[in-house]
């Protein structure tokens, strides 16, 4: 969705949606703008440097998906190994270049239970991150599980915090009970299960505002793996793998990018900032996007010949065994000139087969 002075992109997710469930999928995006749309004519107040009016567009957006149950963010979320929700969300900014004071900034929340829109409490850590503390502190730019939980008490909204049981969707519990019986026959039959099916996918968005001397924003959150155990934490919530944000040196062009697919992959390769980092003015995106993902993501031959030289102890995923890598990434770029601004989007998914 795009205006005159602003550009959002959303993602459903790169993992399996079941074909009787696209529809929802597609009502659920398209909710998602309708949203977004509306937010956009408002006057949003601002409480902070950091309450932009994009920055609140792209989380409102972020909201609409974790609300709906039929996508693995938020409400949606799948179901860990107990049976019980736990989130990872992240925002990444990258700010106007003349505005070096708050350019790259990162919050995220990881295996969170009971906080009623992860993407929120992403911010909130983003936004504390920027306060000066009293004993000169370090603050920090990522919080998980219950320090997470009690942060987000003391520095959130009323309503943020809900019964972790009130995260749970009918159709993620009828999921999880279905794999669960599974799981447990192969178990007891030493039978392999297909993990092909088992919904991994992660909500995100990419956005550039105007108003922001056009800052440019990247968002993800996701519910994790369906049966994952309690406590694991994926790339939604780690610096450089779910997201990333930046602006060419010297000039209001960038890029930013939402990533989604198997977690751990994405983690060992850092892949939202190896796009970012590998992103040049004068490059193609799709064909960066190719490099990375197949030369690199899952490729046995890019470890010995990669040239990019910002992993250079990164194992790609077929050399550890994993015979299908999966990575779905939503791209925008941005080149001004001096009577225009031209806003793109690449969305890649990569599955070795």
């Amino acid at each position: 969705m795009s205006g005159d002075d602003y550009f959002i992109a959303v993602h459903g997710g790169a993992g399996y949606h079941h074909p009787n469930h696209d529809h929802r999928t597609k009502k659920a995006l398209r909710a998602c703008v309708a949203c977004t749309k509306a937010l956009q004519k408002l006057s949003l107040k601002t409480t902070s440097s950091l309450s932009r009016k994009s920055l609140s567009l792209v989380e409102q957006a972020i909201i609409s998906l974790e609300d709906d149950p039929y996508l693995n963010a938020g409400y949606g979320s799948n179901l860990c190994l107990d049976g019980t929700v736990e989130c990872d969300a992240a925002i990444f900014v990258a700010a106007d270049p003349g505005h070096t004071s708050s350019s790259g900034l990162f919050g995220s929340v990881g295996a969170v239970s009971g906080i009623k829109n992860p993407i929120s409490a992403a911010r909130s850590v983003l936004e504390y991150s920027q306060k000066q503390d009293k004993l000169g502190r370090v603050p920090p730019m990522t919080l998980v599980s219950q320090g997470a939980i009690n942060f987000i008490q003391n520095n959130a909204s009323e309503n943020t915090i809900v019964p972790p049981e009130n995260m749970i969707s009918t159709t993620a519990k009828e999921t999880w009970t279905k794999w669960k019986n599974r799981l447990e026959m192969s178990e007891a039959n030493n039978v392999d299960i297909d993990e092909e099916n088992l919904i991994q996918d992660t909500v995100g968005a990419v956005a550039w505002h105007s108003n922001d001397g056009f800052a440019l924003y990247a968002e993800v959150s996701s519910g994790g793996v369906l049966l994952k155990y309690p406590g694991r934490v994926g790339e939604a919530a780690i610096f450089g793998a779910g997201c990333w944000a930046k602006h060419y040196s010297g000039n209001l062009d960038g890029m930013s990018c939402s990533v989604s697919g198997t977690g751990e992959d994405i983690i060992r390769s850092n892949l939202a900032r190896l796009i970012g980092e590998t992103c040049t003015p004068d490059s193609d995106p799709h064909e960066i996007l190719e490099r990375v993902l197949i030369d690199h993501f899952w490729s046995e031959e890019a470890f010995h010949s990669y040239s990019f030289g910002l992993t250079e102890n990164a194992e790609p995923a077929v050399e550890r065994g994993v015979s299908k890598p999966a990575a779905g990434v939503l791209m925008m770029t941005r080149e001004t000139s001096d009577d225009s601004c031209n806003t793109g989007t690449q969305c890649v998914i990569s599955i070795r087969q």
